[in-house]
């Protein structure tokens, strides 16, 4: 990986993309979501503050647990004036984020679960069928297959 010198306060989206592991597409997708911030120069090219490192890796961090980019800038604009999230801010916002996790992963183990009852049945229509009916919402409004009709 390479080192970054010390005297060195700014970065260029290449420099910035072989330090953090992010691809350049990345990094400038991050900076359109407003996720990162640059300058740019007289010859208008983006340079990255040193600090950039530490934000990119914040948000690579919250992808990777499954945390959705706007929550993930939310979060990040709570900072006082764009500051780089330190340690205690990554334990206060992953514990806030746990119970959505922990909800998220109910929900998919939820979905697997029922999975396997689908298979063969191929209509998703039945009376019985969790996902494409679940909890018989349909059929407390109406009777009959009216699946098709209403998402067209």
């Amino acid at each position: 990986m390479p080192q970054i010198p010390e005297k060195i306060h700014e970065l260029t989206v290449g420099q910035l993309a072989a330090r953090s592991g992010a691809a350049v597409s990345a990094l400038h997708f991050y900076e359109a979501k407003g996720l990162i911030t640059s300058r740019r120069t007289g010859g208008n090219q983006r340079r990255f503050s040193r600090d950039t490192l530490r934000r990119v890796a914040f948000i690579r961090a919250a992808q990777r647990v499954g945390i959705p980019l706007a929550t993930i800038r939310a979060a990040l604009a709570e900072l006082p004036e764009e500051r780089t999230p330190t340690r205690e801010d990554w334990a206060r916002l992953s514990e806030a984020w746990r119970s959505e996790l922990d909800e998220r992963i109910t929900q998919l183990n939820r979905l697997r679960d029922h999975l396997t009852d689908c298979i063969g049945c191929g209509c998703l229509s039945l009376d019985t069928c969790v996902l494409s009916n679940p909890d018989d919402r349909f059929g407390e409004r109406q009777a009959g297959s009216r699946l098709m009709a209403e998402g067209r």
